[in-house]
């Protein structure tokens, strides 16, 4: 029914509709953020942004083929818009040009309706209200950043953009079956993890709780968050239920960086680590409830409690340099032990390398070309993070305080048991 009648209207009425309408919005927009400011000293509103709208409208529809009455027109109001800036500094001594340049863009919708996708138009007329409105917000954001803030930024584009693409996608060599460019990809998917991590821990949870830090620890390195959070359980032993939760939430998100992990790699494996990864998930998730559940008192966050690497660089040269180091070693001994011992030589393998750091050799099986089936590469996995998390015991059992010693015991033994389990059901 709409289309039908929207079809009897011709086109030139509807765009023109549509300039006025958003024309109109941004003007309205512009009072309202100026609406404790004399007018005289405002370049124009809602009246004043509909008729620049406007004009641009009409001068655009008399030759949309040359362009010179828009083109025009366009001069004028930048000449307009110089003189009153320039008036303002003068009077005023202020330098903003947030609204001159919004006046400009209003200028340029009727072209933009005419020749792009409605939707995009919308999305730049939303995304101009959202803008001049955020004002305080962004400059209250802009102070969380540090002096080398764009400069790790820009670390992670060059990684991922520039240096990515240039490399060839053909193996090292016959003992390192993985191209450079798989290489690459590996360092650039965990590098993204954890920078995402970053993120949010400073910039969206900066005060974050224990639980809070367990789980963005834990996208970032489970080990790491457990022995932090064991450690700082010492200076407050009466947190220890809500500490114990957060390293087993800190597991959890383990299981799913490692889930992400496969999925980009190879959604197949992914497939079938999704079930037992989805009760590892759950599991530790429903310990973590039950032992804040059935806690006593307020939770705390003892003096210095933090994520992993919170302060620091998430990208520091050093963490790549040691990441390249142990994905070419696993690359070499999973080949060799592959080669040599097959699918019992893997199994040997996957509980060793649980007391090291599981991404690389996790990568290496995702991306290798290994001539044993996906069911053992599974199977092999499993018993990596089961190895890691009897790891993991061990530092919170030996780092943490007394109190926290029943709940990971709990905890990690039951994981550590299921994990088992699970990989003599593979294989």
């Amino acid at each position: 029914m709409i289309k039908e009648i929207t079809a009897l209207i011709p086109p030139a009425i509807i765009n023109f509709a549509l300039v006025a309408v958003f024309s109109l919005l941004i003007g309205l927009e512009q009072r309202r953020h100026h609406i404790k400011k004399e007018f005289e000293s405002l370049f124009g509103t809602d009246r004043t942004f509909t008729l620049i709208g406007i004009l641009g409208f009409i001068l655009y529809v008399i030759s949309p083929q040359n362009l010179w009455p828009f083109l025009g027109g366009g001069a004028v109001i930048s000449l307009l818009l110089a003189v009153f800036y320039f008036q303002k500094i003068k009077v005023q001594h202020k330098f903003g040009i947030t609204s001159l340049v919004t006046a400009l863009i209003t200028y340029c919708l009727a072209p933009l309706i005419y020749t792009q996708p409605a939707w995009l138009s919308l999305l730049i007329v939303v995304l101009i209200l959202v803008i001049t409105e955020v004002k305080e917000m962004l400059f209250a954001f802009s102070k969380k950043f540090d002096d080398n803030e764009f400069i790790t930024l820009a670390k992670f584009l060059v990684l991922a953009g520039v240096i990515l693409p240039l490399l060839p996608d053909k193996p090292i060599s016959a003992d390192i079956n993985i191209s450079p460019y798989k290489f690459w990809l590996a360092i650039v998917a965990v590098s993204g993890i954890s920078y995402f991590s970053y993120l949010l821990r400073k910039f969206v949870f900066p005060n974050s709780g224990i639980i809070l830090t367990g789980i963005l620890g834990g996208l970032y390195s489970s080990t790491a968050t457990t022995i932090i959070l064991a450690r700082k359980s010492k200076e407050s032993p009466e947190n220890y239920r809500s500490v114990s939760a957060a390293i087993l939430l800190a597991t959890a998100m383990m299981y799913l960086r490692i889930f992400l992990l496969a999925l980009f790699f190879d959604e197949n494996i992914a497939l079938q680590l999704a079930p037992y990864f989805a009760i590892f998930i759950a599991l530790s998730s429903l310990m973590a409830f039950l032992f804040l559940r059935f806690g006593a008192g307020k939770e705390a966050v003892p003096a210095g409690m933090q994520t992993p690497d919170t302060n620091s660089n998430p990208l520091e040269f050093s963490t790549a340099l040691v990441f390249a180091a142990l994905f070419i070693f696993f690359a070499l001994i999973t080949g060799f032990v592959v080669d040599q011992y097959g699918r019992g030589g893997i199994r040997l393998l996957s509980f060793v390398v649980g007391v090291t750091d599981i991404d690389p050799f996790i990568l290496n099986l995702l991306q290798g070309k290994w001539s044993i089936a996906d069911t053992y590469l599974v199977m092999a996995m499993l018993n990596a993070v089961t190895s890691n998390n009897l790891l993991k015991m061990i530092y919170g059992l030996s780092l943490g305080a007394k109190t926290l010693r029943r709940n990971l015991a709990i905890g990690f033994g039951v994981l550590i048991i299921l994990g088992l389990f699970m990989s003599f059901l593979v294989s």
